[in-house]
C-alpha cells in the first residue's frame, strides 16, 4: 500500500517552513512595514519593490480553471526543473535511496539525482520507445523512492502506452512522476484528471511549450494536497517573481489562442515529417506526440556541424543510447521550416 508519510525524509517531516512577512497575517492591508522593501518604489513603473506573493494565490486559481484541478493539488515551480529537485529533496535520502529513469530521456532527472546524492536506475526503453515494464519491475527495491516517466518524451517524442504507466501506478508504492511537458501537442489525454485515483501520482507540465512562455521560467506540478503541502514547506518564500505571475495570468486568458498555435504547430510537425522523409540523407522521421521530430539521418554528426554552419542549431542527439545518428528538429517557422529542408537538400 502506498504511504506518503514512509516516503517524506524525517528531516522533512519536522520542517518548519520559512514564515514570510506576508504569511504572518491575514485581510487586506495599505500600509505595508513588514518586510523591509524599498518603500520608495523602484526605477520602473510598477510595484516590484514589493515581493510577490508567495502562495500564488490568483494564479493559482486561473490554471485551477484551465486545468479543471483544485488549487490544493497544483504547485508552481521555477521551471519543471525546481519541481524536479524539489521530489528530489522532499522524499528521497541522500546517499541511500534511489530512482529509477527509463532512457533516452529528459536529462535532468538524473542531473538533479547527481546533485542530491541520490542513485540512478536504468530501465532503457524498448527498442519501439515503450516502457520494458519487467526490467524496471526487477529494478525495484525498498529504497526506490520515484519512477520518472517523460511521456511524450523527450528526446523520442512519443507518448508512453498508457496501460503501461498504469501497471507501473498500480504496482508501485512510492512515486510516479509523469513529465507531461509536451502534453498539448499530443492526442493522449493528461494524467491530470486521474490524480484521484492515484494518490501516488506526480504530473509535471510547464508553461515554455504550448503556452510559449520559456523565458519566464513557470513550471507545474499536480499531485495530492499532501504531496504539495510538503513540496510547498521546502521550496523558497518567493520562487515565482511578479513579473512571471503577472504575465502567466495574461496569458491563461488567451487559451483560443494557445489552442490555434498548438494546432497551427502540429499541422506543420506532419507536414516537415512528410518533407523529411523524403530526403536522402534521411533514413527515418519517428512519429511524434511533441513540437518537435526525432530523425535516424546518415552521417548525422557531419549534418549537423554543416546546418551549423549555416547558421541553423538542431540538437545532436548521435551519442544517446537508442537515438544513434539522430537530430532531434524543433518544429519552427514555416519559414525556417524551409529553410532547414533547402540547407538539408543543398548538402546533397
Amino acid at each position: 500500500m502506498f504511504s506518503l508519510d514512509k516516503l517524506i525524509r524525517n528531516n522533512i517531516k519536522g520542517l518548519s517552513p520559512y514564515s514570510s512577512a506576508r504569511d504572518e497575517f491575514s485581510g487586506e492591508a495599505k500600509v505595508f512595514l513588514d518586510a523591509n522593501e524599498n518603500s520608495l518604489g523602484s526605477p520602473l513603473n510598477k510595484w516590484y519593490n514589493r515581493y510577490p506573493d508567495p502562495h500564488q494565490v490568483k494564479l493559482k486559481a486561473a490554471i485551477s480553471q484551465v486545468k479543471a484541478v483544485n488549487t490544493d493539488r497544483i504547485f508552481l515551480g521555477n521551471g519543471s526543473d525546481e519541481c524536479i529537485d524539489l521530489l528530489y529533496r522532499c522524499f528521497c535520502q541522500p546517499g541511500k535511496d534511489n530512482v529509477i529513469i527509463c532512457p533516452p530521456t529528459y536529462g535532468m532527472y538524473q542531473v538533479s539525482a547527481e546533485i542530491n546524492d541520490v542513485a540512478i536506475k536504468k530501465a532503457t526503453l524498448l527498442d519501439n520507445y515503450q516502457l520494458d515494464l519487467v526490467h524496471l519491475e526487477n529494478l525495484v527495491d525498498e529504497n526506490t523512492k520515484i519512477i520518472w516517466l517523460c511521456s511524450p518524451n523527450n528526446p523520442t517524442g512519443n507518448c508512453l502506452n498508457r496501460e503501461d504507466i498504469e501497471m507501473v501506478l498500480n504496482n508501485f508504492n512510492g512515486l510516479v512522476v509523469v513529465d507531461e511537458a509536451y502534453i498539448n501537442f499530443a492526442r493522449q489525454r493528461s494524467w491530470v484528471q486521474e490524480l484521484q485515483e492515484y494518490p501516488n501520482l506526480v504530473v509535471l507540465q510547464t508553461f515554455s511549450k504550448a503556452w510559449g512562455l520559456a523565458g519566464l521560467r513557470l513550471g507545474m506540478a499536480f499531485a495530492s494536497p499532501e504531496i504539495v503541502e510538503v513540496m510547498d514547506r521546502v521550496k523558497p518564500p518567493y520562487n515565482i517573481n511578479q513579473v512571471t505571475q503577472e504575465l502567466a495570468l495574461q496569458a491563461l486568458e488567451e487559451v483560443g489562442q494557445v489552442n490555434d498555435m498548438i494546432r497551427l504547430l502540429v499541422d506543420m510537425r506532419d507536414a516537415l515529417a512528410e518533407v523529411l522523409v523524403q530526403l536522402p540523407n534521411v533514413e527515418k522521421v519517428y512519429p511524434s506526440d511533441a513540437n518537435f521530430l526525432l530523425v535516424k539521418m546518415k552521417d548525422a554528426r557531419g549534418i549537423y556541424n554543416k546546418l551549423l554552419e549555416q547558421g541553423i542549431v538542431v540538437r545532436d542527439r548521435s551519442n544517446v543510447k537508442l537515438c544513434e545518428d539522430c537530430l532531434r528538429i524543433t518544429i519552427g517557422t514555416e519559414q525556417e521550416n524551409t529553410t532547414l529542408v533547402d540547407a538539408l537538400n543543398n548538402l546533397n
